[in-house]
């Protein structure tokens, strides 16, 4: 068996994922009894019948994910959504490399312009412009739950790092 393998995504699966016009699947996973594949558009986590959570297919926009890293021993991807949950998904081997790397990728496509401030009290702040779906660019906030929005001094700070993040991009604030 080889160390490294491009595995193919079982035909039952594909049908579930019902892929929007123009979407594919660029590499796929075994994690346990779920299937995990990279498509152009999203990332979908496709699992048995009794597998708990959001039913067996759950489908993630790239601009959901945070970020993500992958473990060789034991094989594991580990997702940070952008509201700040995580979740572990193992990997079956052979350790499926190109998943990673195009797991990753599909992340850093999204991700058009990044800023990072201190917010007093809450710590490391991201402002970042990213890609949706249809192409259409918006900005998201990522922080810590100790981000208080309501706080007048903080609201100003993040609408300022908004208006350079989009600048940057030649939009308007």
């Amino acid at each position: 068996m080889p160390i490294f393998s491009r595995r193919a995504l079982p035909d039952d699966v594909r049908r579930a994922l019902d892929l929007p016009a123009g979407d594919r699947v660029l590499a796929a996973a075994r994690s346990g009894d779920r299937w995990l594949a990279a498509t152009r558009l999203a990332l979908y986590v496709v699992g048995s019948a009794a597998d708990a959570g959001a039913g067996p297919v759950r489908r993630h926009l790239w601009s959901d994910v945070d970020r993500a890293s992958f473990a060789p021993e034991p094989p594991a991807i580990t997702v940070h959504w952008v509201t700040g949950s995580v979740e572990e998904l193992p990997l079956d081997p052979p350790v499926p490399v190109a998943f990673a790397q195009t797991l990753r990728e599909r992340i850093q496509s999204s991700v058009v312009h990044v800023e990072s401030v201190t917010v007093p009290g809450a710590g490391p702040v991201r402002v970042a412009l990213r890609r949706g779906e249809a192409g259409e660019l918006f900005t998201q906030v990522i922080g810590t739950g100790r981000v208080d929005l309501a706080d007048p001094a903080v609201a100003a700070l993040l609408d300022e790092v908004e208006a350079r993040v989009r600048a940057a991009a030649g939009l308007r604030a």
